[in-house]
This record gives C-alpha cells, sequence and structure tokens, in this order.
C-alpha cells in the first residue's frame, strides 16, 4: 500500500464525518424560523442539534478505535432507516442513511488495514 493510500484511507472517513457532521447540523437551522421565544428556540436547537453530536461522538471514539466507527455508523444508518419508513421521500434516505453507510466502510477498511495503515 502507498503512502497516499494509507493517507487516504486514514483520513478521509474523519474528514467525511466532519463535513457530515455540518451538513446534518444545517437541518437544526429550522428552528429559527416562526415567531417562538428565545427559550423555546434554544430547547428546539438543541433538539434537533442530537443527531449531530451522536454523530460527534462516534467520530470522537472512531478516531482511536476504527471498529467502533464502523458497527455505530452502520447502526445509526439502519436505526435512521427503521425510524423514517415510509415518512419522506427515497432522496431523504439516500441523503442521511447514504453517507452514514460510506462512512461505516470507510471505518471497517480503516481497521481491516491498520497494521498496513501504521506501518
Amino acid at each position: 500500500m502507498t503512502h497516499t493510500t494509507r493517507l487516504m484511507l486514514y483520513w478521509a472517513p474523519r474528514v467525511l464525518g466532519i463535513l457530515f457532521a455540518a451538513f446534518i447540523s444545517l437541518f437544526a437551522l429550522d428552528v429559527f424560523e416562526g415567531g417562538v421565544r428565545f427559550p423555546e428556540t434554544l430547547i428546539a436547537l438543541g433538539m434537533h442539534l442530537i443527531p449531530t453530536l451522536l454523530v460527534v461522538i462516534t467520530l470522537v471514539a472512531a478516531w482511536r478505535w476504527a471498529w467502533v466507527g464502523a458497527v455505530v455508523f452502520f447502526g445509526l444508518a439502519v436505526l435512521y432507516l427503521v425510524l423514517a419508513w415510509g415518512r419522506f421521500h427515497w432522496a431523504a434516505y439516500a441523503a442521511i442513511s447514504g453517507p452514514l453507510v460510506v462512512l461505516g466502510g470507510l471505518f471497517l477498511l480503516n481497521w481491516v488495514w491498520r497494521a498496513e495503515l501504521k506501518g
């Protein structure tokens, strides 16, 4: 495995995880619409950022233990499909679960080839 491939395989899931966390954080911005008072808006924002918190916590753990990222990101993809099935257009499932599956796969590859990545 070349040095460039090792770097890409190590950094790709981590950078994509950060970008995905930023992407799903955008959906929390809809709490600022409407005439709701500030305390209620703050509570709603916190609730809307729970998925982002799950992704960030998983990313922090996966930074050290790639297998955790593989298991949890695959699990989050399945959890989203189970909880949201039948409520949205298929593109919503692809936009949320798709990147989670990719992240899970990249962290799985990262874990499987961990010896080569450190060498």
